[in-house]
């Protein structure tokens, strides 16, 4: 059997995570037993989701264990297998953390999944025709229940969840805005994701400079708003809420390290009867096959195209996710192990 590395959670972070937080170790695959698959990644999906499992405080999930391999989605294909439910050489996304090979029970349901490369590149099973995509599909559809002509806004708006969700807004005839950090993210959101303006959030010191910048791109208000970063953008964007706005909370990522995220406007839930609600996609496995069909008619179509930022081989995980949390990456951040 071939031998297998992976990247362990090694220590917990004291405060920002570090890459002597992981470790990267070899062992040999085990032989197959009946019901069994071996899967070989291609791509590792990194998402900012980890973060708050190397934390071992209470959360929606349990905390990442010590010594075991990240958690992760992955794509990749069937090297062996003793199950009848898969081939040699099918394409596969599932959970197989932060390593090369995984060893599947393919009679657990919903461990792995076939996909169809055809049209859809096995990268964005990860990404927009993935967790990702859908985690855009739900909050949009589910909660924010867009109407014609409303303004939708979503910070992080050039990554893997913020792009998506700007095609399927503007599907519904919405004028989108984003947020994201750097010109070079604001000019792809508007010249190659379709969004109608995007503001850079770099370019503002505080929520009401923020706030003034979004008041030029959203003249009618926001009615629907994809949170992913918390912190002062959600305070800027609470300025500009219209009534009876909805925000899906997706992400905080400004407070993933632990320290407090305190909301200067909190009266306004209250003045604009304000609906705010979170969400984990994974709760919610009934929607997938109708989001999915959606965004992938999105891609085959060329209305959704999305971008990649992939570091090479294993070893390469740790940096690349540290860079994520702090927005170095441009689109969807994965790593390519082959």
């Amino acid at each position: 059997m071939p031998s297998n590395r992976q990247i362990l959670l090694d220590n917990r972070p004291k405060a920002e995570a570090e890459v002597a937080n992981f470790k990267l170790v070899s062992t040999q695959t085990p032989a197959l037993q009946d019901g069994q698959v071996l899967v070989r990644h291609h791509y590792l999906s990194l998402d900012p989701y980890m973060r708050g499992r190397m934390n071992e405080s209470k959360s929606y999930a349990q905390p990442q264990a010590l010594g075991e391999v990240m958690i992760g989605g992955t794509v990749g294909e069937v090297a062996q297998s003793r199950s009848p439910k898969f081939s040699v050489g099918d394409k596969v996304v599932g959970m197989g953390g932060w390593q090369e090979y995984s060893v599947v029970d393919a009679s657990q349901v919903g461990a792995l999944r076939k996909v169809d490369t055809t049209h859809v590149p096995l990268s964005h099973y990860l990404g927009a025709v993935g967790m990702p995509g859908v985690t855009a599909w739900y909050g949009l559809v589910k909660i924010i229940e867009p109407k014609t002509g409303e303004t939708m806004v979503v910070s992080a708006a050039t990554g893997a969840v913020g792009s998506a969700y700007g095609a399927l807004a503007k599907a519904r005839g919405c004028r989108v805005v984003g947020i994201a950090g750097g010109p070079e993210k604001c000019k792809y959101a508007v010249d190659e994701l379709g969004f109608d303006a995007c503001v850079d959030y770099k370019l503002h010191k505080d929520a009401n400079s923020l706030s003034k910048a979004l008041k030029e791109a959203c003249p009618k208000g926001i009615d629907g708003y994809f949170e992913n970063v918390g912190g002062m953008v959600l305070d800027a964007v609470l300025l500009r809420m219209n009534a009876f706005g909805r925000i899906a909370v997706c992400g905080m990522i400004a407070g993933y390290d632990g320290q407090p995220l305190p909301m200067a406007y909190p009266q306004l839930i209250l003045t604009n009867r304000l609906k705010i609600q979170g969400f984990i996609v994974s709760e919610h496995m009934e929607i997938w096959p109708e989001a999915l069909k959606e965004l992938g008619t999105l891609i085959a179509t060329g209305k959704l195209r999305p971008r990649e930022s992939i570091a090479q081989g294993i070893e390469a995980a740790p940096q690349a996710f540290l860079g994520l949390l702090k927005g170095k990456n441009f689109g969807k951040q994965l790593v390519k192990l082959i």
